[in-house]
């Protein structure tokens, strides 16, 4: 096998990981193992990546995103977050560690993605509300508040924009890379 495919494969299994750690101790009530999770996967991918500061700036936006997105769902009341180590009211620090662990794969295992701005908008307005879902049914990690359709709803647009506005800054950092 390839460097390239492992290193993929790699990239895309440990961010399973961090999500499978993350969910199952927030809904035993537990937000750090996701969290060292996290720091672990991206300490790991930055000790590889080929220009770390790249990686690191993804991580730094794709945290603010999901104080936003997160933030917002959590402050509405759209989405209730076990683990709720700073207050129902804001993000909690495991999914804010999902965000960080999402940003490493920009680079790696979604970037055929990075051109496609409405493939990555799809993906996220779909595949993000999943695993919200999956995360809430599955493992009691987050509630949907009656009606639940704000919820999902809140979650589709904002990863339908989240995940574009991701990938294509990272996009952006190769093209800058390239013309140096």
């Amino acid at each position: 096998m390839r460097a390239d495919a492992t290193r993929l494969i790699l990239n895309l299994l440990g961010n399973q990981v961090v999500w499978f750690v993350a969910v199952i101790a927030a809904g035993r009530g537990q937000a750090w193992p996701g969290v060292l999770a996290a720091l672990a996967f991206v300490a790991l991918h930055l000790r590889s990546a080929p220009r770390p500061g790249d990686e690191i700036r993804l991580v730094v936006l794709a945290v603010l995103c999901g104080v936003v997105v997160d933030g917002v769902a959590a402050w509405q009341g759209w989405v209730v977050y076990r683990a709720a180590t700073f207050g129902s009211a804001m993000a909690p620090p495991w999914i804010l560690a999902l965000w960080a662990s999402l940003a490493v794969t920009a680079h790696t295992g979604m970037r055929s993605l990075q051109p496609r701005p409405w493939a990555a908008a799809l993906l996220g307005g779909i595949g993000g509300p999943l695993a919200y879902l999956a995360a809430a049914r599955g493992w009691d990690a987050a509630q949907f508040p009656v009606p639940a359709w704000r919820g999902v709803c809140w979650l589709a647009i904002a990863w339908a924009m989240a995940l574009p506005l991701l990938l294509g800054v990272a996009r952006r950092q190769v093209t800058r890379s390239a013309l140096r």
